[in-house]
Formats: structure tokens, C-alpha cells, sequence
């Protein structure tokens, strides 16, 4: 056993020296930043770094924007990652079907949207959006899709329209893993196509649905590249309007400190979020 852990520490390494470098010093110095704060001598005086304790998570918690656009965002996660994983799921269902023919290209359709940069689909669906430039007068006319009632879903379009076919993947590849002698001995009972796909394919499925529902949260939180540019096509979306928006706008102020200690508490109310979801889920499979 002992000589087994030389190779065995080979290649793992790799893996941990990347880990530490990507994953835990970035973490490690946000909250040693977010525990410094700037001062200076005077109006005009050198700005000076100095240790600040808690100072900057009392200013977050006491930041009002910043906790609505929490909020916000957890009202778009609760519409649309359900619309999402449940449009994922439905695909995945009629592709694993005898229905459809040409498997291959309409995983490949379904699949593209997500090769767009998110960048480049938020430019092309505001376009899409904008009364003045969309080719759907008769709807963007009369329906304003970049106010402040409606600019929040019609982000969450774009987002559903990138991320379907990716979450449609993950489950479509573990419906594929089922054994085939499962669905013979449903037919063998009498059990049709939707009753097979109920009772059969859904349940085998849902480690596949919690994975890209947690995926979907920690996505949800980290909503920044659709607001970003968005505010170029409506006034109503802030500087403040998603929590990543606000960091990215804080350290563009610049105020690096109060930015870290807004993505600490991003961070921890992402991890709470994502466990939370796992646990509740367990002790539902548990039952």
C-alpha cells in the first residue's frame, strides 16, 4: 500500500498545484482584501492600505442595492431554471424517443446556441429586443421588452436560450446510460412511451437534473455578461442591477476591498444556496 502512493501523489499533484493556484489563492487573498480598507491624509493625501477589520462586510450588509439585487436575481432563478431544466428535459425525452429522426443534428441544434459567447447572444437578442432596431416591430412596438417590467425576463430568454442545450446534453447522455433491459421489462408490463418516460427514464434521470440544477443556481448568482450589456440598450438596468454587477462596478470605481468583500458574501450565499439545494434533495431520495 505505502508503494502505491508515490505514483499515486504523480498525478495527483498536477491537479492539486492547479487547484491551489486557480481555485484557493484567489479566494484566499479576495478575503484578505476585503478585510484591508483604503485611507488617505487629506482630500489630496497618498491613499494608504491599511487593516480594516470588519469594516467592509458591515458596509455590505448595510448595502441596500446590493441586497435587491440578490433578490432579483433569486426571483429569475425561481422562474427560470425551472422553464430551463424543464425544456432540457422534455428534449432530452423526445431525442432518447423513437420520434425523431436525425438524432444527430438536432443535438447538434440544440447544443449551438451555447458555443455563442454569452457576450455576443446578449448584443444579438438585444437587438432583437430593441424597438427601434428588431425586425419584430408588430411585437417590440407594443410591447416594451427592455423596461424595468420586463428587461429582468427578457434576460432570462437569453439565458434559457444559451443553456438548454447544454443542460440537454448532461440529461440526454444519462438516459443513455440506461440498460436496455430496463424498458423491455417495462413493455413486457404493458407500460406506453409516457408512462416508461414517468415512471422509468425521469427517475433515473434526476442525479442528472440536480447536477445542472445546481449548475443552474450557481449560474443564477453569477448572472453578469447579460446585465452588463443590456444597460446599453435600457436604462433600467443598473449599475447595481445583479450582485456581479455590482462587484464588477464597485472595483471599477476603483474600490477593490468593499468588491472582494461583496464577492465573499456572493461566494458563501452560493455555496449555501447550492448545499442547501443538495441536502434538501438527499433527504428527499433518503425518504
Amino acid at each position: 500500500m505505502k508503494g502505491k502512493k508515490g505514483p499515486l501523489l504523480f498525478f495527483i499533484a498536477p491537479f492539486g498545484l492547479l487547484f491551489a493556484a486557480f481555485y484557493l489563492a484567489p479566494i484566499g487573498y479576495a478575503i484578505k482584501q476585503s478585510l484591508y480598507k483604503i485611507e488617505r491624509q487629506g482630500t489630496f493625501g497618498k491613499a494608504q492600505e491599511v487593516f480594516g477589520g470588519l469594516e467592509q462586510y458591515t458596509r455590505v450588509f448595510s448595502d441596500g442595492p446590493f441586497w435587491e439585487s440578490i433578490g432579483r436575481v433569486l426571483l429569475f432563478g425561481i422562474v427560470q431554471v425551472p422553464v430551463m431544466l424543464g425544456v432540457a428535459l422534455a428534449l432530452a425525452l423526445l431525442l432518447d424517443s423513437g420520434l425523431v429522426k436525425g438524432k444527430a443534428f438536432f443535438r447538434l441544434a440544440f447544443f449551438v446556441p451555447y458555443a455563442v459567447p454569452g457576450v455576443v447572444a446578449a448584443i444579438m437578442w438585444g437587438f432583437l429586443y430593441s424597438p427601434n432596431l428588431s425586425p419584430f416591430t408588430a411585437l417590440t412596438g407594443n410591447v416594451d421588452l427592455l423596461s424595468a417590467d420586463f428587461v429582468l425576463w427578457s434576460m432570462a430568454n437569453v439565458v434559457t436560450w444559451i443553456y438548454v442545450g447544454y443542460n440537454m446534453l448532461i440529461i440526454y447522455s444519462s438516459l443513455l446510460a440506461i440498460p436496455q433491459e430496463v424498458y423491455e421489462a417495462a413493455r413486457m408490463d404493458g407500460a406506453g412511451a409516457l408512462r416508461t418516460a414517468w415512471a422509468i427514464k425521469i427517475p433515473l434521470v434526476m442525479p442528472a437534473i440536480v447536477l445542472t440544477t445546481v449548475f443552474s443556481i450557481i449560474g443564477t448568482l453569477q448572472l453578469l455578461a447579460e446585465p452588463a450589456v443590456f444597460r446599453t440598450f435600457s436604462s433600467a438596468v443598473t449599475s447595481t442591477y445583479t450582485p456581479n454587477l455590482t462587484v464588477y462596478s464597485t472595483s471599477s470605481i476603483p474600490n477593490f476591498n468593499l468588491a472582494a468583500a461583496f464577492s465573499v458574501v456572493l461566494a458563501l450565499a452560493t455555496c449555501l444556496l447550492s448545499f442547501g439545494f443538495l441536502k434538501l434533495t438527499q433527504r428527499g431520495a433518503d425518504k
